[in-house]
Formats: structure tokens, sequence, C-alpha cells
């Protein structure tokens, strides 16, 4: 692959934030950084204030399933629609509501009119649009960045822009909610949507173009299913990252019990946990950010798998802040690389054609499993405890990497052709031409 005429732009920005030379990213990055400080304040303090209204675990899992079941059900047919339609009208239909229902949140709450019922009906409502506004999102990436090489470090600067998020939020809100209540979280969090908003108005992008070809909705979806599943390198990822949300996700629900039953603490102790985990998350995505190629992912998916399992089965015994703090941390360094990894490798073997299905699926098995594992984590915490779930989790995490650990010299050899086109393993494209001129004698007339 020729290098890029802005290899310069590159260096200046020490390759690791290589992709904030595309004008679009670069406003997408600060808007939605903004939004996101924001949405984890909302998810903390949704959190805390459901279990301090109700002392229930298993009612903490009800409100993350009602709000996580939508992007199972209606995640196939919100990709059929990111690639038909404009994924950047999508993404400011889906930013508006999102701040429609975060001020609706923040005004019953500040009024004290806040009920469980209603609390489980807005959280379906975000769910809903949440559906279609991560596979928009997840899409939209590759309209964003102008040079294709800069794609996996867009993926990687997302997740550390993600977590960087999930890393300032939660100490912010503990703060917050122990000052003045969780209503204002709520507000703010309203209120940064107009940043990503603003990022997306600005935003220069090619006018779009509506397919000309256009089968029918199930008909989309079926051909979508078939190659998703069809191709054993994107169906081990799928199944994969399926587990990870089914086993691993939940412990988020479970970290107010912890925090105020097991280590004895308040929203601050809550806010300290996140935000640890959010470190080892962040840490993660700046590795991957400083990774020059998408090779040798299979290898990093498997050990951050074990050691987000191995983290999850510490962090379950320890009673101490510091100890929970640092085994968390591991837990959500080796979380962040394997799913940011997964993310990736996909986006990068990819047809663009369907890109929006795939990356459907993508957030069907990551969001929508997720509210069957929170469920579940909340009825057995329920039964058995919380540090004997939160040991399961570890352990079901650690063993689900085991088919694709073994299925991984076969998905090396289905995905080099793509890495070969793509021009990922130019070095083989050099030997083959050297092989031909080293085996085949010149012509002589």
């Amino acid at each position: 692959m020729a290098p890029s005429p802005s290899a310069g732009t590159t260096s200046n920005l020490g390759g690791m934030f290589r992709a904030l030379r595309s004008y679009n990213y670069r406003l997408f990055f600060m808007g939605q950084g903004l939004s996101l400080i924001g949405t984890w304040m909302q998810q903390l303090a949704m959190s805390w204030l459901v279990y301090r209204l109700t002392d229930s675990v298993l009612l903490l899992g009800l409100v993350n399933f009602a709000a996580q079941m939508p992007s199972f059900l209606l995640g196939p047919f919100a990709g059929v629609l990111s690639d038909r339609f404009s994924r950047h009208r999508l993404l400011l239909i889906t930013q508006f509501l999102s701040m429609l229902q975060a001020s609706t949140l923040a005004t019953l709450v500040l009024t004290d009119n806040i009920t469980i019922p209603v609390i489980m009906a807005l959280s379906a409502f975000l769910g809903i649009v949440n559906a279609f506004d991560i596979s928009a999102r997840q899409s939209f990436v590759v309209e964003m960045v102008e040079h294709r090489e800069d794609m996996s470090n867009a993926i990687a600067l997302n997740s550390s822009m993600f977590n960087g998020a999930r890393l300032v939020g939660p100490s912010i809100a503990g703060v917050v909610i122990a000052a003045v209540g969780e209503g204002m979280c709520f507000l703010f969090n309203a209120l940064s949507y107009l940043a990503v908003i603003a990022s997306l108005l600005a935003m220069r992008l090619k006018p779009f173009e509506r397919p000309v070809t256009q089968h029918r909705v199930l008909e989309s979806l079926r051909e979508g299913f078939a190659y998703a599943f069809g191709f054993a390198p994107i169906r081990s990822i799928l199944l994969l990252i399926a587990m990870l949300s089914l086993f691993g996700m939940p412990f988020s629900v479970l970290m107010p019990v912890f925090a105020r039953d097991v280590l004895g603490g308040s929203a601050s102790t809550l806010g300290l946990i996140m935000g640890a985990s959010g470190v080892g998350a962040l840490s993660a995505a700046l590795y991957l950010a400083s990774r020059k190629t998408v090779l040798g992912l299979g290898k990093l998916i498997v050990g951050a798998a074990i050691l987000f399992g191995v983290g999850l089965m510490l962090f379950s015994f320890t009673r101490s802040l510091p100890l929970a703090m640092f085994c968390i941390f591991m837990a959500g360094l080796g979380m962040m690389l394997q799913m940011a990894s997964c993310n990736t490798v996909l986006q990068t073997i990819v047809d663009e054609d369907k890109r929006g299905r795939v990356m459907s699926f993508y957030s069907m098995a990551f969001m929508g499993m997720a509210p069957f594992g929170s469920l579940l984590a909340g009825w057995v915490a329920e039964h058995i405890g919380v540090t004997y779930t939160l040991l399961g989790c570890g352990i079901l995490c650690a063993l689900s990497i085991i088919p694709f650990a073994l299925q991984l010299p076969q998905l090396r050899t289905l995905v080099r052709p793509i890495y070969q086109r793509l021009g990922i393993l130019p070095e083989i494209a050099t030997g083959l031409r050297a092989a031909t001129n080293l085996t085949v004698p010149p012509r002589q007339d």
C-alpha cells in the first residue's frame, strides 16, 4: 500500500491519534467524548437510584433487562436501516431522542415524581433508541475516516473515548449524588447531548446515495444473516461477543450491591470501583490505538478473555477497596482488549454493503445478550449472594474462549486472503512477486 500523502500529519499526531486527521472524525470525537461522560453519569446514577429505592438486586437486573432487551429484538432491523438510509441522519434522530429521555428522567427525579415502573418504561424507550443508534454509529465510522488505513485506529480511539468517559463519568457522578442527588446527573447527561448533535451538524459529508438494488426487509435480513453466520471468522467473533456479554457484562449490574453491602461503602465507593474499571479499559484502548496493524489480534483476544475472567474471580473475594480496585482494573483491561479487538477485526473483514447488518448483529450480541445476563445475575445473586455470582461469571468468561482458541489457526487461514486484498499483508504479495521473478527465466527474443 502506497504511503498516504498525509503521512506528515500522522507523525505529528504520534501515530496513536492518526485518525484525528480526518475532519469529520475529529468533530465526532470531541462531541461524543463530552456526551459519553454524561451517559456514564446517568448509568451510575440510575443503578444507585434503583437500589436506593428498592434494595433489590433482582430489580436492578430487571431495569437493565428493560434497557438492553430492545437491542436484541430490534438490532437486525436497525442494521437494515443503516445499510439503506443515511447513517448521519439516523444518528441525529437517535441523539435527539436520547436527550429527550434524559431530560424527562431529570425532571421526574428532581421533582420527586419518579417511580420504578416509570424508570423501566424510560429505560425501555432508551433501549429502543440505542438499538438503532449503535448500529448506525458503528457503521458510520468508515464514513468519517478519510483514510482506510486509519480505520482500526479510529475504532481503538472510539474505545479510548468510551472508557475515558467511563473513568471520568462515574467519579463525577459519585460526588454529585452524594452532594445533591441523582437528578443532577440526569440533567447533565441531557445537556451533554447538545455537544454531539452540534458536532454531527458541523460535519462535511458527501451526499448520501441510496443503494440502487433494494431487497425487502426480510430478504435483506436473510442475506445479512447468511453472510455473517456463513463465514466462520465473523460467526466466531459474534458468538464470542455474545458469550462475553451474557456471562461477563452483568458484573456492572452487581457493582452497587458490592460497593454498599460487601465493602460497606457509598455512592463514592461505587464511583471509585467503576472508575478503576474504566482506567483498565482506557489503558487497553490506548494500547490498541498505538498498534500499527490488526495482525496478532487473534492471540490478543484469547489472552484478554482469560485476563477478564481471572480479574472477575479475584475481585469476587476482595474485601478491601484498594484490592478491589486493582482486580477490577485487571477485569476492565481484559474486557476492553477483547471487545475492541473483536470490533476491529470485524470492521476490517466485513464487506461494505453489508456493514450495517453485520454491525447490528454485533450490537445484538453485545447489547442484546446483556439483558439476559443481567436478569440471570440478579436472580442468582438473590439466592447465592454477589460473591459467588461474580465468581461464576469469571469462570464462565474464562471458559468461553476455549472454542475460539481451538479454531484460531483455521480462522487465520480464512481471513488471510482478505488481509492480502486490503494490503494488510503486503510482504506476502511482495514475496510472491519475488519468487515469480526468480523461478521464471527472462524471455529472450
